[in-house]
């Protein structure tokens, strides 16, 4: 029984990863390929852009999860009162996730466009803005059109497993508190967030994960402009492989990236799982 879902797991996930490592050794267009050694990783060492894609991924990474996890953990609290109507709100929030994170990106590259888009029009016919903003002209705007797609995008999802993991709380002990007279903030911090914390760290991790190999919201909102300041690592990888937006198919040049994004997505997890055991043992 366990044998063809051992097979299945070596055939998708190490076979890939072991062609990776070979190709990253090498220059290839897919057709024709020639042993390099370690040009490509020297290459990748001293180019910039791999770089600053790497940055601005941490920047949408954390930036985003600073709004996304606090939004859906208070919905999941507000929604799992259980009160009329609820179950409405709960479809509502959880809407957006069913929709591909390329149609996302393309409904609020929409919407923030420049001359005819519904946040212009938005903020001039409220008189907040006397000339159109264009959004997609800086960095920093442009970061914080993709970010607030992601969040849009994913919140639901996560609201969803919070309130699962809240539906999971006894409710004696909300009921004890209230006789020791807790207040609600206490009851929170005393009670709520250690009982889901184990659903927590799981939530956070898959989140990180999860933003760190962004690609197709970027590509369809920004498509890493102006001059490539909103690239992201993996639309940097995926350009590089393809031969897309430009550029010349460099599967080996590509391979190396994706090496050494793996290596860098990894430690970033290990330092997450090691401090959010420390914090674990703390409640």
């Amino acid at each position: 029984m366990l044998a063809p879902m051992l097979v299945g797991f070596l055939l998708f996930t190490y076979v890939p990863i072991l062609y990776i490592l070979r190709y990253a050794f090498y220059n290839s267009n897919g057709f024709r390929e020639t042993f390099i050694g370690m040009a490509n990783f020297s290459r990748l060492f001293s180019d910039s852009a791999y770089w600053n894609s790497i940055l601005n991924t941490f920047i949408l990474t954390f930036g985003k999860l600073a709004v996304e996890i606090p939004l859906a953990l208070l919905l999941a609290v507000l929604l799992n009162r259980g009160r009329k109507g609820t179950g409405i709100f709960r479809i509502t929030f959880f809407m957006p996730t069913v929709i591909s994170a390329a149609i996302s990106g393309l409904i609020f590259s929409l919407m923030f466009a420049s001359f005819n888009g519904t946040v212009n029009g938005i903020l001039q016919t409220a008189g907040v803005i006397s000339q159109p903003i264009s959004w997609f002209s800086q960095k920093g705007t442009a970061l914080f059109v993709i970010g607030f797609a992601s969040v849009w995008n994913n919140f639901g999802i996560n609201m969803i497993f919070f309130l699962m993991a809240l539906q999971s709380v006894p409710q004696e002990l909300y009921e004890c508190a209230d006789l020791d007279g807790a207040n609600a903030i206490q009851r929170f911090f005393k009670i709520t967030l250690p009982m889901i914390g184990p659903t927590f760290q799981v939530v956070l991790l898959n989140a990180i994960v999860g933003s760190m190999k962004m690609a197709d919201i970027v590509l369809s909102t920004t498509n890493g402009q102006p001059g490539g300041k909103t690239e992201v690592v993996m639309t940097y990888v995926f350009k590089y492989f393809f031969g897309y937006d430009g550029r010349a198919i460099e599967i080996g040049y590509a391979s190396s990236m994706a090496l050494v994004t793996a290596v860098i997505l990894a430690l970033t997890s290990f330092i997450y799982m090691r401090s959010t055991k420390k914090l674990g043992n703390s409640f």
